[in-house]
């Protein structure tokens, strides 16, 4: 009842909302890997977050898939959704992160499935997230990859609808006036289940095999140099809901002794690479240690024990 306390609280004192419907459509935070219902899209919502074990994500997503369904854009394994994050060269949006303003946002470009391949006609995601109290927001707008790179490393003008204009010059206006530059790129594959009757605003995902790079920032680039940012047998399981947590799915969590934690990707990245120092969102490996290899536990399945191995393992 904790969890469900925190997303009243954060209800109560929120503004305006605009509702999205999170069932196979852009209304989650990163679906449909295939394709985006609309070219511009806005939507908030609260998101609670566990560090999993990847050895037990499994039973927990087996269980809550008696109540939910798998995202019909969700293939069997899931699938990729890689992100470049913009930042000025101090970091500011880090920074905003790490001082936990009140009012904070980010710039990425986003693409959703397998790299191989990407293209400048490619479609991709230019997507500003902010966080308003404990409210998430995100928009976004869809474009070839190299109109996104046009508008955003180019500093350009592009076309667009009279809808998204406002939208096209907020961004213009934030790569310009902090100077963002390409910063961090973070990847992993993602399995993602959707609320059905009373719970069609719920989404839960399991992000695995978290990794990135602080370079090489094109995404079609041939042979990345990314590494785990996050310990390879752990997983982010994630619950994004409109309104309420149901009480079935803060029970599941308290039963399974689930512990909310405050994670970033992009942070987790950032430290990672030594950008910046350890934060207190910082996830520690020492505080995760790896399972004890078995017998019974495929080869291929068993951590990465040095960064050589890492690196490779990333890619």
């Amino acid at each position: 009842m904790v969890f469900l306390s925190k997303a009243a609280a954060a209800r109560e004192g929120r503004a305006e909302e605009a509702r999205a419907d999170d069932r196979g459509g852009p209304g989650g935070e990163d679906e449909e890997p295939l394709h985006v219902a609309s070219r511009l899209h806005a939507f908030n919502r609260f998101e609670l977050k566990y560090l999993v074990p990847v050895d037990q994500a499994a039973g927990i997503r087996d269980e809550l898939a008696a109540r939910m369904d798998t995202d019909p854009h969700s293939p069997v394994g899931g699938y990729g959704v890689w992100s470049l994050y913009y930042d000025s060269p101090e970091l500011r949006f880090y920074w905003e992160k790490i001082e936990g303003l009140k009012f904070r946002r980010k710039l990425r470009i986003r693409h959703y499935g397998d790299l191989d391949g990407a293209t400048d006609e490619s479609p991709v995601c230019v997507e500003i997230k902010q966080r308003v109290n404990r409210v998430t927001q995100k928009r976004r707008i869809t474009l070839p990859y190299g109109v996104a790179r046009q508008l955003c490393d180019g500093r350009e003008m592009v076309e667009h609808a009279p809808s998204e204009s406002p939208f096209i010059h907020e961004v213009l206006d934030l790569v310009v006036r902090l100077n963002l530059q390409p910063t961090a790129i973070t990847g992993y594959q993602r399995e993602a289940l959707v609320g059905r009757a009373a719970d069609t605003g719920l989404r839960v995902t399991f992000d695995r095999r978290i990794r990135g790079r602080d370079r090489d920032f094109h995404f079609g680039v041939e042979t990345p140099e990314n590494r785990f940012t996050i310990p390879p047998h752990m997983s982010v399981m994630e619950i994004k809901v409109n309104e309420r947590t149901p009480h079935w799915i803060t029970d599941l969590a308290a039963r399974r002794n689930l512990n909310l934690v405050r994670i970033s990707k992009y942070v987790q990245s950032i430290e990672a690479f030594g950008l910046a120092p350890r934060s207190v969102f910082h996830v520690n490996e020492a505080d995760c240690p790896p399972p004890t290899p078995t017998e019974e536990l495929p080869l291929q399945q068993r951590p990465a024990q040095d960064a050589a191995s890492m690196k490779v393992g990333a890619q």
